[in-house]
C-alpha cells in the first residue's frame, strides 16, 4: 500500500502541538509534570479540571497535526448544536497511523494494574499493532507523544517498554492523559468521527489508498462522572448523529458500495444507547457488533466521475436518550 506522506514525521508535527499545550497550560486548564524515568505527563483532566480548547488541541495532536479540529454550531442536531468539525487531506495517515487507539498498554497485577488504549503518533513509530503491516507509513523522530484514554500516567514499567518500543529514551516521551468523563475527553473521542470512517472501510477492504480527502462532524457530547454513561454518549455522538465525506478514486461502482455498507445503520446492534449495550453485552465491548462504530450519515464522492453518494441518516430521539 502507498502512503499519503512518506516524508512528514508526524511525532514531529505533533511536537509543536504538545509545546504549544504545556506552555499554556493555565489556559488550557492541564497539569504538566516529569515522570519518574524522566518522561512528560500531561494530565487533562484527572486531577486537573482540563477544557473543551484543551480537547480540540489533544485531538489535532492525537492526528499528528495532519487534521484540523473545530467546534462551531451545527443546524442539524437543534438541541446540541455544539458540534465538532474535523478533516484532514491525509486522512488515512492522520487517522490510522496516529488517531486511532489501537495501542493496548497494561501492566501490573491487582490494585497496581494498568490498562489504557493509546492513540497518536507514537503509535508510527512502535508499529506494534497488526494495522501496520497494512499502512506503508513509518515515522523516523527522536520524540514520541502518545494520548492515553485514561484517569492516570502509565507507571514506569510500561513507559520503559513504550520507549523501548519507539526507539528513544523515555526523557523523550509525551503522555497525555484524559478520561473519557472529561471535557477534554469528550472532545478528543468524539473527535474521532473521521477515523472510525476509515476505520470501517478497512474493516470492509475499501483500499486505503483510494480514500484521498475526507471530513466529518459530530455534536460535542455532555460530560457524565460515570465512566459508562460517558463512553456510551462519545460512541453515540458518532453512531447517531456523526456525519462523514470521503473522497476517493476509482470507479462510481466501488464508491457507492462503499457509501451504502459505511453507516453505523447497518449493524445488527444499531438502535439503542451504546451504554445499553454495552450493559447488555455484560460489558464485553468485543462481543458488540464492530460494524457498529461508524458514522450515522455518510457521503463517498467518487472524484473521476464526480458522482457522490449519500447514506445514513441522523437519529436525534436515539442522540437525546443519550445525552439527556
Amino acid at each position: 500500500m502507498t502512503t499519503d506522506v512518506p516524508s512528514i514525521s508526524l511525532n514531529a508535527r505533533a511536537a509543536v502541538l504538545v509545546d504549544k499545550l504545556k506552555s499554556a497550560r493555565a489556559e488550557f486548564k492541564v497539569g504538566v509534570s516529569a515522570g519518574e524515568l524522566g518522561e512528560t505527563l500531561i494530565d487533562a483532566g484527572a486531577k486537573q479540571r482540563g477544557s473543551v480548547a484543551a480537547g480540540l488541541l489533544i485531538a489535532e495532536i492525537c492526528m499528528g497535526g495532519l487534521g484540523t479540529v473545530e467546534i462551531a454550531a451545527s443546524s442539524d442536531t437543534p438541541r446540541w448544536p455544539w458540534t465538532l468539525m474535523v478533516r484532514s487531506s491525509n486522512p488515512v495517515t492522520a487517522c490510522l497511523a496516529s488517531q486511532y487507539a489501537g495501542w493496548r498498554l497494561s501492566g501490573g497485577e491487582g490494585k497496581q494494574a494498568y490498562f489504557a488504549l493509546a492513540s497518536g503518533p507514537g503509535r508510527a513509530l512502535a508499529r506494534k499493532e497488526k494495522l501496520f503491516e497494512e499502512l506503508a507509513y513509518q515515522d523516523h523522530a527522536e520524540s514520541a507523544t502518545l494520548v492515553l484514554e485514561a484517569n492516570g500516567p502509565p507507571p514506569p514499567g510500561i513507559v520503559q517498554k513504550v520507549a523501548q518500543d519507539c526507539g528513544i529514551t523515555p526523557d523523550r516521551l509525551s503522555f497525555i492523559y484524559t478520561p473519557t468523563q472529561s471535557l477534554a475527553g469528550a472532545v478528543q473521542i468524539v473527535a474521532r468521527v473521521l477515523e472510525v470512517a476509515l476505520h470501517k472501510a478497512h474493516e470492509l477492504h475499501f483500499p486505503l489508498d483510494r480514500i484521498v480527502e475526507g471530513m466529518g462532524a459530530a455534536p460535542l457530547s455532555p460530560p457524565h462522572p460515570d465512566m459508562i454513561t460517558a463512553m456510551g454518549r462519545t460512541n453515540d455522538a458518532i453512531i447517531y448523529a456523526g456525519r462523514t465525506h470521503l473522497f476517493v478514486t476509482g470507479a462510481a461502482a466501488d464508491a457507492r458500495a462503499l457509501a451504502e455498507k459505511l453507516p453505523s445503520t447497518t449493524s445488527r446492534d444499531y438502535g439503542e444507547p451504546f451504554a445499553q449495550v454495552f450493559k447488555r453485552f455484560k460489558g464485553d465491548f468485543y462481543a458488540i457488533d464492530p460494524m457498529l462504530f461508524s458514522p450515522a450519515q455518510v457521503s463517498v464522492t467518487a472524484i473521476e466521475s464526480g458522482q457522490t453518494f449519500h447514506s445514513g441518516h441522523i437519529d436525534l430521539k436515539l442522540l437525546d436518550a443519550s445525552f439527556t
